[in-house]
């Protein structure tokens, strides 16, 4: 005797929560454990606050997993965990850096420095409600494909307003800060995510158009000269930011995000070789005829000519990936605070001293999975719109990391675009938390299982209506 098998709408689907659960209280248990050595290693006494701080950690981390388990029950079980422990991580690293900080200043008889733990934990509860809102209110994520134009313009003002007058800032020779009152953000880090939307809606209505082949030149079939408008404005603009913002990093970011959901959406290799040559004229142009840029490449082919001058900073960090070696001078016991900015864009550098080539290798490995976990989720949803979102704010994070990653390890110019999730500072760690949440929502909506069919429907379904 057979038995049949129950349907597929029958089974029940694991959502896979307990799992996320426990890497989280493996992250919160690595971050406790990271900031008590830095107290052994330096010898500094255990701060009143710790455990204060480290139970505000996991409460807040806890209460994105409850979150996270009521609406979103069916998404990846490994973003959430992945993020949060590379924001704990770079709290850790932080209050490393604040340590030393601090006995730099005691040594000098100077005044103590505020510690920047703090305010990045104060930044981290900000971005974890933020990523409450979106999974709480974003319940599908089509709906934003309802605000295409409307995301495109909000994310073009955004670009375009630290130039304001009276409000805009320059820090470090780049125009990319909003100064109002006390706050200063930086709106390219929200800019990136309303761009993506706008790309991803505009490419699901033109992706047919886009896709027509005109002409062939060396095999490479090329669209129509008419649809080269997008590309040659994503071009433009991105030349833009760089000229009057000097933001080398995030023209990058701009142009090679757009290039590749062109090519995600045409499948068409001719956009890939276009976008590689509008790249490569605008990176010779930008040399011949902009000096900050032509300074970077000079600083990236030889720094230790500029050892006293810009490379200083480029300089001190590979001192200390050498001093860190394969597995570190140990958490505490290195001078990561040589390095100017160190919490900032060269965090990497103060991991790579006192972890080691092990540690930077495993914080590249969280990267990738994180990165590999939102391009399954795009893989995975049915509908166009979300598998060009998801892809789009994966690729997003993944030119980050290459970019900052590659900066300061002299693989490429540096460009100042902060490490996702390690380096200090509330704009990208907020804008970058969100990313997570609309990551968590599409896999959500592509992992839960198919409604079960009413009997009302059954019956239509199986019902025909044929007109003569």
């Amino acid at each position: 005797m057979t038995v049949d098998a129950p349907p597929a709408a029958a089974v029940r689907q694991r959502t896979r929560r307990n799992i996320e659960l426990l890497l989280l209280v493996l992250a919160w248990g690595l971050g406790v454990l990271g900031a008590y050595q830095v107290t052994l290693a330096t010898g500094e006494a255990l701060p009143q606050r710790f455990w204060v701080t480290t139970a505000i950690v996991g409460g807040v981390a806890l209460a994105t997993h409850i979150v996270v388990r009521w609406r979103v029950p069916y998404a990846d079980p490994f973003m959430l965990p992945i993020a949060t422990l590379l924001t704990i991580l770079g709290l850790v690293v932080i209050y490393r850096l604040d340590v030393a900080a601090l006995q730099r200043a005691e040594r000098a008889d100077v005044p103590l420095p505020t510690p920047d733990v703090y305010n990045q934990l104060t930044w981290y509860a900000i971005a974890a409600v933020l990523f409450i809102v979106v999974i709480v209110f974003l319940r599908d994520h089509r709906v934003l494909q309802r605000y295409t134009y409307t995301a495109g313009l909000i994310g073009l003002v955004l670009l375009i307003l630290p130039l304001a007058p009276f409000i805009g800032a320059t820090v470090n020779g780049a125009t990319l800060w909003v100064r109002i009152g006390g706050l200063t953000f930086q709106p390219a880090e929200l800019a990136k995510i309303l761009l993506t939307i706008f790309f991803a809606g505009y490419l699901v209505v033109h992706r047919d158009s886009l896709a027509v082949v005109r002409t062939k030149f060396l095999g490479i079939g090329f669209p129509r000269a008419r649809d080269l408008g997008p590309i040659l404005v994503a071009w433009a603009v991105s030349l833009g930011i760089l000229v009057f913002e000097r933001d080398l990093g995030t023209s990058l970011l701009f142009f090679g995000l757009f290039v590749c959901l062109l090519y995600i959406a045409t499948q068409r290799k001719s956009w890939l070789f276009l976008g590689a040559l509008l790249f490569a004229g605008g990176a010779v142009l930008s040399y011949l005829l902009f000096g900050h840029v032509r300074t970077r490449v000079q600083i990236w082919l030889d720094p230790f000519a500029y050892s006293d001058t810009g490379g200083y900073q480029v300089v001190q960090s590979l001192y200390g990936f050498a001093n860190g070696g394969l597995f570190g001078a140990g958490l505490g016991r290195g001078y990561p605070e040589l390095v100017p900015f160190a919490n900032t864009d060269f965090i990497l550098a103060a991991v790579g001293e006192e972890l080691g080539l092990a540690g930077v290798v495993a914080i590249i490995l969280l990267y990738a999975i994180l990165i590999e976990r939102g391009l399954r989720a795009a893989v995975a949803v049915r509908d166009p719109f979300g598998q060009l979102l998801a892809a789009g704010l994966s690729i997003t994070l993944a030119i980050q990391v290459f970019v900052i990653i590659g900066g300061v390890t002299r693989l490429i110019p540096l460009t100042g675009l902060t490490t996702p999730f390690l380096s200090y500072g509330g704009s990208s760690l907020v804008a970058n938390w969100i990313i997570v949440a609309i990551l968590l929502v599409i896999s959500h909506q592509a992992r839960k299982p198919p409604m079960p069919a009413t009997p009302a429907a059954q019956v239509d379904a199986a019902t025909q209506v044929f007109r003569r």
